[in-house]
């Protein structure tokens, strides 16, 4: 990027840094103080602008960093952290919009049984089994692409380490282990949103098929 660009972009980005971080602390302090907000969706939003936070603050303050300074490096164990945190938060943000999707169908197709069926305490088991099991994921991930071996020039095509751009620097024969690592980057985002769709449909079925009740 060219020096002048750069300069350029770095008071966009830290207003938009700004604003990410003031957004979404508002929110989780609004639902965390307003006991009316107190139920599943804001308790679900609170965990979510807790996790755009964490994710957003693994890069953006480096990025921004690099943006002003003509040497951009980092560390081996430096670039590992920020792989397995963005990783980890960036799964448990798919799993979460997964898990709202369906309080969200609950809430409108079953409303009765909605508080029975998403009560508090599956609402800690869901969003807690969401982080826990993302993090194993990302070390699972990060630990192996961390062993493979690395050759030539050690330059990242990419603003964070990300872990594609990472294996693009791989070398040797290592078809298992960068197989095992694409799976689990590429194929994980569809599942979350095969269900998001899956339960906004159902959403959708339910209202349309009210209002067509109504219009008879």
């Amino acid at each position: 990027v060219e020096p002048v660009l750069q300069h350029l972009l770095f008071p966009l980005c830290s207003a938009m840094y700004l604003v990410t971080l003031l957004g979404n602390a508002a929110i989780v302090a609004v639902s965390m103080l307003d006991a009316r907000l107190h139920t599943p969706m804001y308790f679900f939003l609170g965990n979510l602008s807790i996790l755009d936070i964490c994710y957003t603050s693994t890069f953006v303050p480096l990025m921004l960093v690099h943006l002003l300074s003509s040497q951009k490096t980092i560390s081996f164990i430096g670039c590992a952290i920020q792989m397995c945190l963005s990783l980890s938060t960036g799964s448990t943000e798919c799993l979460l919009l997964a898990i709202m999707a369906y309080d969200r169908y609950l809430a409108i197709c079953q409303p009765l049984r909605c508080p029975v069926l998403m009560s508090h305490r599956l609402c800690l088991l869901l969003a807690g089994a969401a982080w826990v099991l993302c993090l194993l994921k990302s070390v699972t991930e990060t630990i192996i692409a961390i062993r493979l071996p690395f050759c030539g020039h050690h330059v990242v095509r990419h603003f964070t380490c990300e872990i594609l751009a990472v294996l693009k620097l791989a070398c040797g024969d290592t078809p298992v282990s960068e197989a095992f690592l694409l799976v689990g980057a590429i194929l994980l985002p569809p599942v979350p949103l095969t269900f998001i769709c899956l339960s906004y449909t159902l959403i959708l079925a339910t209202i349309l098929r009210v209002s067509s009740a109504n219009g008879r």
